[in-house]
């Protein structure tokens, strides 16, 4: 299916479009598996690359957009790959290393907002509705989420930012690769009507060759054709599209709770060197972890650390306790202990991170309390920040050590 490139309206000196009220983020990884695979073949990187099976009778999986220019595309026979394109390199998958990278994205996402939609390793919806006031608006959001995947993944993602998730959908294909596109609520009816049919959801090969025989080409055709004449020709599935052609979608983002593992990272903005710096780093992640496992009603047992070096170099190291856990301060001694034993002393780093795997809910794994903890210990002390926070909002409490200028 072909799409037309929209173009919005010209803006007087440059101003930014209007993403008031597109709350709603459709994130797409470009090229994932092709881009995946170069990771370790950086040599290839702007050559015509295959992923897939490399006999006649394979399929191909992905490829790289110089590939997708010879006509190459996924699920193609890997023979027809090869004839459209001899001189494409063709690699075979990596399914764990394409898994890593998918469960550190969403990660990324969760880590913005519980509101995460995937619909695949490479894609998902995010209602970033209660994360703006936190960090910005759905554009700026979008920017650090590219930001972030680029930074930490090495492969670029596509963002499109709108009031629905149909009309973001359309918009993060339409600014690949690599692209950010907000529809403004006032331009969504102007976007959705100049694509061909084929654009909408629920139009296949066959419905848009039946449209077509009927007169409707574009979207700005169905809209304009009334609905009763859609349903008598094409049934309920009349009704849909004609909604769609108006940009009506009234559907939410439905959360899928990820419950391997909670961790949250962060990038620097510049390379950090100082112990103490790195230690305040890991309290505050360990709390923002913990709090995340209390509000989801799950505990776990093995810690982990994640440390990204100026160079790159990345190493993690984990420790698996004896009960499961939620308490900030037990995941926060954890890491900085995982921490304070790789010796690093004035290593520069690029990034820190905490985690804890081996996640189940609270409710079948009661925690025994230990003999010497007080009657009132860490963990009341967990739920009274849990309660300031939710009354006051985040970073309205919080250990004095954090409180310290950055």
């Amino acid at each position: 299916m072909s799409r037309r490139q929209y173009r919005p309206p010209p803006r007087a000196g440059a101003a930014p479009p209007d993403d008031t009220g597109c709350t709603i983020l459709h994130v797409d990884m470009d090229a994932f598996f092709a881009n995946a695979s170069l990771l370790a073949r950086p040599d290839l990187i702007g050559t015509p690359v295959v992923i897939g099976g490399a006999g006649n009778r394979g399929v191909v999986l992905s490829a790289t957009y110089e590939a997708r220019a010879f006509g190459v595309t996924s699920a193609m026979p890997m023979g027809r790959a090869r004839r459209l394109c001899p001189q494409a390199t063709v690699l075979p998958p990596d399914h764990e290393l394409y898994s890593r990278i998918s469960d550190a994205v969403m990660a990324t996402f969760e880590s913005i907002t519980p509101y995460v939609e995937p619909l695949s390793l490479d894609e998902a919806f995010l209602d970033v509705s209660g994360a703006v006031r936190r960090l910005g608006s759905p554009a700026t959001i979008a920017s650090q989420i590219r930001d972030t995947v680029h930074d930490e993944q090495g492969v670029t993602c596509s963002v499109g930012v709108a009031p629905t998730k149909f009309v973001a959908k359309l918009a993060s294909g339409v600014c690949k690769p690599d692209g950010l596109l907000v529809v403004p609520v006032a331009e969504v009816v102007t976007f959705v009507q100049q694509l061909p049919v084929g654009a909408l959801w629920g139009v296949g090969e066959k419905t848009e060759e039946h449209l077509g025989r009927l007169g409707l080409v574009t979207v700005a055709d169905i809209a304009h054709t009334p609905e009763a004449t859609l349903r008598r020709a094409l049934g309920a599935t009349g009704s849909h599209l004609h909604n769609l052609a108006w940009g009506r979608d009234p559907r939410r983002v439905e959360p899928v709770h990820r419950e391997k593992s909670i961790g949250a990272d962060e990038t620097f903005p510049v390379d950090v060197d100082d112990p103490a710096y790195i230690r305040r780093e890991l309290l505050r992640l360990s709390q923002k972890t913990a709090r995340r496992m209390r509000s989801a009603g799950l505990v776990g047992r093995t810690i982990s650390i994640k440390v990204r070096f100026a160079d790159f170099t990345t190493i993690t190291r984990s420790k698996t306790l004896r009960d499961p856990t939620d308490v900030s301060q037990e995941v926060y001694a954890t890491a900085v202990s995982l921490y304070d034993a790789l010796g690093l002393q004035r290593a520069r780093l690029r990034l820190v991170g905490v985690r804890v795997e081996g996640l189940v809910k609270a409710a079948n794994a009661p925690v025994q309390p230990t003999l010497d903890e007080p009657e009132h210990g860490w963990r009341d002390a967990d739920r009274a920040l849990d309660r300031a926070v939710a009354r006051f909002g985040p970073g309205s409490v919080g250990p004095a050590s954090l409180l310290r200028k950055r």
